[in-house]
């Protein structure tokens, strides 16, 4: 089964000092992940402020500058694993520093 591990944080979670260190120690489970083959792709994504978000409505697009949603904490990145339970996936997301600082939400991919 395929996981996707979305990453969220407010940004700045991370001080500019605490960053390099923290996405070395992503960088390191996604490094055991593909060791354990469960690693399938990751990227950690550019500031909310680069986001475009669009929106159809009653047949015109509505572009706007930003993320779809106001709140604190933003997607900051994802994972995409292959794993044989939710549990497995959960002890993945639980090695991830966002998820000392947000939140990790695990979804699991549609096969088919």
């Amino acid at each position: 089964m395929r996981f996707l591990l979305l990453m969220y944080h407010a940004e700045g979670a991370f001080s500019e000092t605490e960053l390099p260190r923290e996405m070395a120690s992503a960088l390191r489970v996604c490094h055991d992940l593909h060791a354990k083959g469960q690693y399938v792709d990751a990227s950690p994504l550019q500031p909310v402020a680069t986001a475009t978000s669009i929106r159809i409505r009653n047949g015109a697009r509505l572009l706007s500058d930003g993320p779809f949603a106001e709140t604190k904490e933003q997607l900051g990145g994802y994972v995409l694993i292959e794993a044989e339970s939710l549990e497995q996936a959960i002890e993945a997301a639980s090695r991830f520093p966002a998820a000392k600082v947000g939140t990790v939400e695990i979804r699991q991919c549609w096969d088919g």
